[in-house]
């Protein structure tokens, strides 16, 4: 068994943010209880309409020659629901964005959304990771797309980078994270009510916000970067950050973060997640606690008590056979997350369909959402590893629904491409549900699941749409589509491989 040593964690010194601690002990205050953010909002409306839409990447794909160059797809979404008619397409030899299409950039290997300007449209963040900078491989970069009544366009953008000093193999953008961590005016919290942006890079996080004395989409970073190293869990050596997901975890007006990855150095490949507190000024940030798991995490309000919990997927080194899936839950107060796992699933956990087994990788990625209209948001779990049959590496998803207690497996549903009613046919090295995301695109108020298999077609990559019921997810009218149906390159492109969630 791993322990996590989170005394470590309760230094004050131990993150700093321009030379202010940000972890250290909450200061007891009177808070009116602020409600769970993690799963009703997803902040992906870019045009305005009331209606959520669907930001894609194709990091893989091959733009006017060069391979693995990498595009983003946003699909507009109406009363009618999610279709391919209205759609964009964005890449680096798109008229207007900076930079050109080159080999290996990885152009949408991260994707994320947030109101960054406070003007009612939602803004597109695109991760860059593998972005050569002034002569540095991988360095990596970012833009941000900002909403407008007509969607994203390319000629309305803002580049971003590591703004203290550009690291060959960087991968700057590798994931990213938009929501309210703090305010851009500690003098005035209230005010400038703007999303800010989390960026990890393989050792860094960093924050950039735009500030209220320049113009709203002057965005900057606010810190000189928190290093994996003073936020590594297991205290086993190296930590490689990998993935971000925001929620309210301890009900207060800010959101919070989690912060997953894997251990390097002596022991690696072991998952493990932290979290910080949101809090009024960056410097602020507190330390939410240490948890074990990852490198995948969502965050939700499962058991509908009005505060975010946070269900972690741990797929990695010395996880329980297959991979399994914790979930912490808000303890009702400023304290937050509780540090013992309310419950843990398994493929072997009762009335979860299917066996666990080596390489499943069962939890490798998680959305949530209400499946089946009754108020509670259910957990979407990808296993991209799971053999399907004699079909290695076909990959199926799970889901599991929400409950007083967390989760519960009555009406748990498993689908793969050899279920019935599903399109297509399990095939080796798929990867089916290699991302989920769960989304209510018509509003509704029922959260149909879209499974991505990026090594569908070797790795041109297709998403898998399949409808909700006020049963739940059901396999009858399921449909699919790819970047050739949105008019973009298709060939090795990792469709599906990003999803923002």
């Amino acid at each position: 068994m791993r322990h996590i040593n989170s005394a470590a964690l309760t230094a004050a010194a131990l993150l700093t943010l321009g030379g202010s601690a940000i972890i250290a002990a909450p200061a007891a205050q009177a808070v009116v209880a602020f409600p769970s953010i993690g799963w009703q909002q997803h902040n992906c409306d870019y045009d305005g309409n009331g209606f959520d839409d669907v930001l894609i990447g194709a990091p893989g794909a091959t733009v006017s020659g060069a391979e693995a160059a990498g595009y983003i797809t946003v699909q507009y979404s109406s009363s009618s629901g999610l279709s391919t008619t209205k759609k964009t397409v964005l890449h680096q030899n798109t008229s207007g964005v900076p930079g050109a299409a080159e080999a290996g950039d990885g152009f949408g290997r991260a994707v994320a959304s947030g109101d960054l300007d406070n003007d009612g449209y939602d803004d597109a963040i695109v991760g860059i990771p593998g972005e050569d900078l002034a002569g540095l491989s991988d360095a990596g970069g970012s833009l941000v797309f900002w909403g407008s009544p007509s969607g994203l366009h390319g000629n309305d953008n803002t580049w971003l980078q590591d703004p203290t000093q550009l690291r060959a193999g960087a991968n700057f953008g590798l994931a990213v994270e938009a929501a309210r961590y703090f305010a851009p005016d500690p003098a005035a919290p209230d005010a400038n009510l703007r999303d800010s942006i989390a960026f990890l890079e393989n050792d860094t996080l960093l924050f950039f916000t735009a500030s209220p004395e320049v113009a709203a989409r002057h965005l900057k970073a606010v810190d000189t970067g928190v290093r994996a190293r003073d936020v590594n869990p297991l205290k086993t050596g190296g930590f490689a950050f990998r993935s971000l997901s925001h929620g309210n975890y301890n009900e207060d007006s800010w959101a919070d973060l989690a912060i997953s990855g894997v251990t390097t150095g002596d022991q690696p490949g072991i998952g493990a997640t932290q979290v910080l507190h949101g809090a009024p000024s960056v410097e602020a940030l507190g330390d939410g606690g240490a948890f074990e798991g990852g490198p995948a995490v969502v965050s939700s309000d499962f058991n509908h008590d009005g505060q975010d919990d946070l269900a972690i997927g741990d797929t990695g080194v010395g996880s329980p056979v297959g991979g399994s899936v914790s979930v912490y839950l808000g303890q009702g107060d400023l304290s937050g997350l509780d540090p013992t796992p309310a419950q843990t699933w398994t493929q072997d956990s009762p009335g979860v369909p299917g066996t666990a087994e080596a390489g499943d990788r069962w939890g490798a990625e998680l959305s949530s959402g209400d499946t089946n209209g009754d108020g509670r948001p259910d957990l979407a779990i990808g296993a991209p590893g799971e053999d399907v049959g004699s079909v290695a590496d076909a990959g199926a998803v799970w889901t599991l629904r929400g409950a007083p207690g967390g989760l519960t497996a009555t009406g748990a549903r498993s689908f793969d491409q050899n279920s019935a009613g599903i399109p297509g046919a399990a095939e080796p090295s798929d990867h089916w549900g290699g991302q989920v995301r769960l989304i209510d695109a018509d509003k509704d108020g029922l959260f149909g699941l879209l499974a991505a298999a990026p090594g569908e077609n070797t790795n041109d990559g297709f998403v898998w749409v399949i409808p909700a019921s006020s049963s739940g997810l059901i396999a009858k009218g399921s449909w699919t589509y790819d970047g050739a149906s949105l008019g973009a390159p298709v060939a090795d492109g990792q469709f599906g491989a990003a999803i923002d969630e």
